[in-house]
């Protein structure tokens, strides 16, 4: 039996009676109904209509994920850049320690181009000893990056190491950043190692 993690595990979790709106494009969202005052404070919610685009129009992409990171108290932070060249083929070969017991919170930063993103989430399988761990966060929907908000940063809930000495090791993980079309925006293998002290 093989211990990598299948994609049909990083199947997100779909919200009970929620549909997918239809999609508009940004042009369309500005020329919405402007004395509308709730949906003018939606608009800036999202950003529409701050600043001028600074959506690449050689890249495709909806969205880049820059970086993802680990926060912890009283430690420097520790960020996997996604962005550099080779930096997704270099995550599984070098594993980062977390300290047994370790509160952290994980951190995404990431763009958007072209055209509102609507309901990102972040899905992630951790695998050790063929035991697997589900874990998915609900990121948000967001418009286009703009000179006024050129990148965007969401925190994740808290979360505690395991600890004890059955605990401690070596754990592969595959992650990925999925939207409610179920468009695939990045996924990648990494893996980190649970020790006795950092």
């Amino acid at each position: 039996m093989s211990n990598q993690p299948q994609d049909d595990e990083l199947v997100p979790e779909q919200t009970e009676g929620f549909k997918v709106g239809e999609k508009k494009t940004i042009d369309e969202y500005q020329r919405l109904d402007q004395n509308d005052e709730s949906l003018r404070k939606w608009k800036e919610s999202l950003g529409i209509g701050a600043g001028a685009s600074i959506s690449d129009p050689k890249d495709p992409r909806k969205v880049i994920i820059m970086s993802l990171g680990l926060e912890v108290e009283g430690r420097p932070d520790i960020i996997i850049d996604l962005k550099s060249a080779g930096a997704l083929e270099g995550l599984k070969k070098r594993p980062f320690t977390i300290k047994e017991g370790a509160q952290f919170r994980m951190k995404a930063q990431f763009k958007v181009q072209h055209q509102i993103l609507s309901g990102l989430k972040y899905v992630q399988v951790v695998k050790r000893a063929g035991i697997s761990n589900k874990m998915q966060e609900m990121i948000g929907s967001y418009s286009p990056n703009t000179t006024e908000k050129p990148l965007y940063e969401k925190k994740f809930e808290p979360e505690t190491a395991p600890s004890g000495m059955i605990a401690r090791g070596h754990y592969n993980a595959v992650s990925k950043f999925i939207d409610d079309d179920n468009q695939t925006h990045l996924r990648f293998e990494w893996s980190f190692d649970i020790k006795k002290d950092w």
